[in-house]
């Protein structure tokens, strides 16, 4: 796989597949289906900075499975896999 260092407080994340098959039994093509809002922590940017220039930590860190803001982040596609460049304040929250 390709490196890629997110800057800042970016993360890099990786959708987790979506559903194939409706909650009613029904088969779903690709265009039928919202992109799904869970994801794997890939990497981590460089930490942001509080007004006193001081590095503010991550929250998450990498292999954590999260719920990330529907259409928050930027597409991008590493060696054939897409993953998702966005900020940590549009991760939702950390799934368990």
């Amino acid at each position: 796989m390709a490196n890629i260092q997110p800057i800042g407080s970016r993360v890099l994340v990786k959708r987790l597949e979506a559903e194939e098959v409706s909650a009613g039994g029904i088969v779903l093509p690709d265009t039928a289906k919202e992109k799904p809002q869970e994801a794997e922590v890939v990497a981590l940017g460089t930490g942001g900075k509080d007004d006193s220039g001081n590095t503010i930590e991550f929250t998450v860190k990498v292999g954590d499975k999260v719920l990330i803001s529907k259409y928050g982040g930027t597409d991008v596609k590493l060696d054939g896999q897409d993953m998702l460049i966005l900020s940590e304040s549009d991760i939702l929250g950390i799934i368990s």
